[in-house]
């Protein structure tokens, strides 16, 4: 739901032609409205712009050209409370707090009822007014109340602050640019780059991250002085003086839950999932699920029937996925529901290729196919879907997680590195494999990214000598038992790459994907689960599976765990306009001075494996990533 931009300096102001542009390069992501919102820090208006409807405009005078030093954009997905009493930025009643929100809040009718019988009273249906009010009561204690997938851009005109805060999860992204006394936010990096204060710069540790794990790891960005606000994180600015302040508002739970039975474990969970689907069910628009037909999203989609009779479901076939769709059409039949397929060609994949591409906002390792999902649920007519992302997080989904057994006693071994004196392929990989020391160094193994001595073989030495290699300040508890790995799957897989990818992926045709296994309670609870219930390092998503057993087909649970994303490898491999695509990107980045181009034309030549075929893929990536953001902006 909609797209959220801002500025705020404190030593001057700037022409409101930087919030008009700021929100028209997030366009995509709302256009059923905008709205402005400017202010000197004593004072605010509201505005509109061109693409209100025409009862805002009616309301408020079209922005002008004119000067402040604090302005809110917003545009808007309508989902929720469809009418003009939804619009945003919202104003408090003495019109002193003014709010710009992106994303759902799932219990808002309970906080609701909780805010009127405390004496507050509400003009509109929408969970934007329940913030607004919340924040009036509760202050920056609302924020773990919420249960929901929220970036929160509000300025308290009495207090002098200026707070900015995102979900648990991160699964609604929120970017910033501070330097100085200047301070510019918004839901994409997009935004913040058409402000006047903002010159692109490369940051090269977050590049260097970005290549070991696939995403760049929060707070960095791939761009000097731009950050990314940690998930279940806010952010508080003191208008007076620019001084600020950082704050977690929650933790995973870290106490254990000992006398529990498998049994009730299952019931449990089963529960929460269920309320949890039932919550996120409810929009003022048409809902749909994303079957890609493992265990995931169909059981998400029959948990859905019992609470929305008509409730559809679609599926994306592409190269390669023939098991998937079957599957995905044995469950609709089975519940008996509507279920479209999309056959996504690869024509289709190389007629968008380069604008998907750039259109993430730092290089990439993979090929999605969440932009043709979240395309053709917008031609079916769905604003909102229903997605099975966060259960391989949640549940030990990854073949990584059933390598952990492996690894601990293997570390004991790690010595050997030190007596590998041979410089071959072959050395330097075993030589990398028992340089796996910490829990972090076993998950970014996982990643399929470049590996540490890769990235210092095609980095020219002088951009290296900018990067920090040691990577200690991106420990988490490092517990040598699956919570630790859990832990780096939740922060790093999830909220760094995967629900990110997601926003992007869905918004850029104004599609909300929502996410059942993601809710407050269900974290908490499986969060809380004794080892052994959850992971048993043979098999992936045990405890899911036994929920599953009662709604999902039996052919579901026999199938493998399989990525969305098409064939990259086979792609490079088959298809020569591919080719003739890679091979035009690596030219012009071998003429730039930040990679090797010996080792870059290595790469190519030696591709043996699916691996080999990602490291050619990410510096492909990174010349599009590029070309888009510094040379063409």
């Amino acid at each position: 739901m909609c797209g959220i931009c801002g500025y705020y300096l404190s030593k001057k102001g700037i022409s409101s032609k930087n919030i008009l542009e700021m929100n028209n390069a997030i366009r995509h992501r709302g256009p059923d409205d905008e709205g402005f919102w400017l202010s000197d820090g004593q004072q605010g208006q509201s505005f509109s712009g061109e693409n209100s409807t025409q009862k805002v405009k009616n309301t408020f005078p079209v922005l002008p050209d004119s000067v402040s030093n604090i302005a809110l954009g917003f545009r808007r997905l309508s989902i929720l409370d469809l009418s003009e009493k939804g619009h945003q930025p919202m104003l408090s009643d003495n019109e002193r707090i003014t709010i710009t929100f992106n994303g759902e809040i799932y219990n808002f009718k309970t906080l609701r009822k909780e805010l009127e019988d405390l004496g507050h009273h509400f003009k509109s249906h929408s969970d934007t007014e329940v913030i607004l009010r919340s924040y009036e009561e509760w202050g920056t204690d609302m924020l773990s109340r919420f249960d929901g997938m929220f970036a929160i851009a509000l300025v308290d005109l009495d207090k002098k602050k200026l707070l900015l805060a995102r979900d648990r999860i991160g699964m609604k992204p929120l970017f910033y640019y501070k330097k100085e006394n200047e301070l510019i936010w918004g839901s994409e990096i997009k935004a913040l780059l058409k402000n006047e204060c903002v010159t692109p710069e490369i940051n090269w540790q977050g590049v260097y991250t970005n290549f070991l794990f696939q995403t760049t790891l929060a707070p960095e960005t791939c761009f000097q002085n731009i950050y990314s606000l940690e998930p279940a994180t806010f952010l508080i600015f003191d208008m007076n003086d620019f001084s600020s302040s950082k704050e977690k508002y929650w933790q995973f739970p870290t106490k254990k839950l000992i006398q529990i039975t498998e049994q009730e474990a299952i019931t449990e969970v089963d529960k929460l999932l269920s309320e949890s689907v039932e919550k996120q069910l409810f929009a003022d628009v048409p809902v749909t699920s994303m079957m890609s037909g493992g265990i995931d999203s169909t059981l998400i989609t029959a948990k859905s029937k019992p609470y929305k009779e008509d409730i559809n479901a679609f599926t994306i076939a592409y190269q390669f996925s023939e098991n998937e769709v079957k599957n995905a059409s044995l469950m609709a039949e089975k519940i008996e529901i509507p279920h479209h397929i999309k056959n996504v060609t690869d024509e289709e994949v190389l007629d968008q290729l380069k604008e998907n591409i750039q259109h993430f906002e730092e290089p990439y390792s993979s090929l999605e196919v969440l932009m043709n999902a979240a395309e053709y649920a917008k031609d079916l007519g769905f604003k909102v879907v229903l997605s099975g992302n966060g259960a391989d997080e949640l549940f030990a989904g990854y073949s990584h997680s059933l390598k952990l057994h492996k690894w601990k006693p293997m570390r004991k071994f790690n010595f050997i590195r030190h007596f590998i004196f041979t410089n071959d392929s072959f050395s330097k990989k075993v030589k990398n494999y028992f340089s796996q020391d910490s829990m972090l160094d076993f998950f970014r193994q996982s990643q399929v990214g470049m590996k540490p001595f890769e990235t210092k073989s095609v980095f020219k030495k002088k951009i290296f000598n900018k990067i920090n290699s040691d990577l200690n300040n991106k420990k988490l508890s490092e517990t040598k038992d699956y919570q630790g790995l859990y832990e780096y799957d939740m922060k790093y897989s999830l909220s760094s790459h995967h629900v990110f990818r997601d926003d992007l992926s869905a918004m850029k045709y104004g599609v909300e994907f929502r996410y059942p296994y993601l809710s407050n309670d269900l974290v908490d609870y499986v969060s809380t689960l004794p080892e052994n219930l959850r992971y048993n390092g043979v098999q992936n998503k045990p405890l899911l599976r036994k929920v599953a057993e009662k709604y999902v087909h039996p052919e579901i649970l026999k199938m493998p765990k399989r990525g969305f994303s098409f064939p990259l490898s086979h792609f490079i491999k088959t298809e020569p306009k591919v080719k003739t695509f890679i091979l035009e990107n690596l030219d012009s980045l071998k003429k730039r001075d930040f990679f090797n181009p010996k080792v870059i034309d290595d790469w190519w030549n030696n591709q043996n494996n699916e691996y080999d075929s990602v490291k050619v893929w990410q510096l492909v990536t990174f010349e599009l990533w590029y070309q888009k953001y510094f040379e063409n902006r």
